[in-house]
């Protein structure tokens, strides 16, 4: 990655899952910023005006927040990282890529900074970790149909 997740910020979590489909289709799902919404619970509003490629900005709209991030690494159908801000808060957040066993095997990592992870770190880590969790159970569900 570009941009690894901050080892020290107040609230970081990562997941992982197996997902019986092809590597292609898991990285197209995930990578098309625009199409968020549409198997992305959570997100109500996303918009890539440029072509997906290291240094791009796109805004989108998650839990009742705005976001404003920059995408750090495109590597792909192997890594995918992108760096957010919202009031309060930045995130560094990565996903990679592997084939094993026949199924496409997705990591993801997050890390959180600033004055409201540090302040209300409980509340953040658990609404990262469910977070995390329902992000990669909406990319399978996406990915194997």
């Amino acid at each position: 990655m570009n941009i690894s997740v901050n080892e020290n910020a107040p609230v970081k979590s990562t997941g992982k899952i197996e997902i019986n489909a092809p590597i292609d289709k898991v990285w197209q799902i995930l990578t098309s910023i625009n199409d968020w919404p549409s198997w992305q619970s959570e997100v109500t509003q996303s918009n890539l005006k440029e072509n997906l490629k290291e240094g791009a900005i796109f805004k989108w709209k998650a839990g009742g927040l705005s976001f404003t991030s920059q995408i750090h690494t495109v590597e792909p159908k192997t890594k995918f990282g992108w760096t957010g801000k919202t009031f309060g808060a930045s995130a560094i957040h990565n996903w990679s890529f592997s084939f094993e066993n026949g199924n496409t095997v997705i990591k993801v990592e997050e890390s959180l900074q600033g004055v409201f992870p540090k302040l209300f770190k409980n509340y953040f880590q658990k609404n990262l970790d469910k977070g995390i969790q329902l992000n990669l159970e909406d990319l399978k569900c996406a990915s194997e149909k």
